[in-house]
């Protein structure tokens, strides 16, 4: 069963989930699994996909309370919805649980009808919530928005990445999308994983499609980068055949009909920074690196390429790529 088919369960270490849980578990087709500690619930939420994580507060509500927070202050796994269960007493609980950023509060003494019908509203709620990218349930782009402006507005260095596969259309027309579907969450995570491990205050959203958006201090862009681009290459040829594997490539047919070579995948990445000066407005910063990512798809092999220009540059610059740098996988970064 998927990550996301699963209830993720914590009560503080009694892990027995109530007779009404396991019911409404399995009406929705849902494994509840439970978990002992805090650190197993991160890590179980950060690494896989949970339709939903349950706390039940009524033995250690001061651990159920710590825990929602910590996964609210993760942006790694903040979109992963969250339930409390409350007792009835002390009274100012249910509060304290949605100042923790619960999603939903269930407090004791409901019917068990009124129970189910929250967290079935609750599962309806992420599954709307996240419909524009179901395969990898990354931030979407309200939230790149977001953090876009969040960084033009806070004045630190930073490096804005856009990330598009090079040759998926062609590998999903050959091996079907579910095959497809299965590249996209494979560098969703290749994505979340550098940039978690390498950038805890980073950022990675998903635009759609093979698009996505990652966001790194400037001064962890070289590594996390040199970190994605190897990664990728070392994994996705296992996406093919053994046959394509081997031959590096398959036949394939353009949009006029023409068999030509189609290589195996690679990851293009155009990265814009503020090192030369700051951007206007969110659009600005968009562009800029949708130009960048662009024109490293002009080049071979999986690369990143900073772009050196000026923000107010962008209108005035006849060539768009007249001052860049060019990096390919494990290679540094020039000045």
């Amino acid at each position: 069963m998927s990550a996301e088919s699963s209830i993720l369960y914590f009560d503080g270490g009694r892990n027995e989930p109530s007779p009404l849980l396991r019911a409404f578990a399995r009406s929705h087709g849902l494994r509840l699994i439970p978990h002992d500690h805090i650190e197993d619930v991160l890590d179980a939420a950060s690494r896989a996909f949970p339709a939903c994580l349950i706390l039940d507060a009524a033995r250690e509500p001061g651990a159920c309370l710590e825990l929602c927070r910590a996964i609210k202050a993760d942006p790694f796994c903040s979109i992963v919805p969250v339930a409390i269960l409350v007792p009835s007493h002390p009274p100012g609980l249910p509060a304290k649980g949605l100042e923790a950023g619960a999603d939903e509060v269930v407090r004791e003494g409901i019917s068990a009808r009124e129970q189910e019908l929250r967290l079935s509203l609750l599962l309806r709620r992420a599954d709307r919530d996240v419909s524009v990218h179901p395969t990898t349930r990354l931030p979407g782009t309200v939230q790149i928005e977001r953090e876009l402006g969040r960084l033009i507005s806070g004045g630190t260095p930073f490096a804005v990445c856009y990330a598009d596969l090079d040759h998926f259309k062609e590998f999903n027309d050959r091996y079907s999308y579910t095959r497809g579907d299965r590249v996209i969450l494979l560098t969703a995570m290749i994505l979340r994983d550098a940039v978690r491990a390498l950038a805890p205050d980073g950022f990675v959203g998903h635009i759609g499609g093979d698009d996505f958006i990652f966001t790194l201090p400037l001064d962890r862009l070289d590594e996390v980068c040199e970190v994605i681009l190897p990664l990728f290459d070392d994994l996705i040829p296992f996406q093919y055949t053994e046959a394509d594997r081997s031959a590096g490539y398959f036949l394939g047919r353009d949009r006029r009909g023409n068999v030509h070579r189609v290589p195996l995948m690679t990851l293009s990445i155009g990265v814009v920074t503020n090192r030369l000066g700051d951007f206007a407005h969110t659009a600005q910063l968009g562009e800029r690196a949708a130009e960048m990512k662009s024109f490293a798809k002009t080049l071979p092999g999986s690369v990143y390429v900073v772009d050196r220009r000026q923000p107010e540059a962008v209108a005035s610059e006849p060539d768009p790529f007249g001052d860049h740098s060019t990096v390919s996988a494990g290679l540094p970064n020039p000045e």
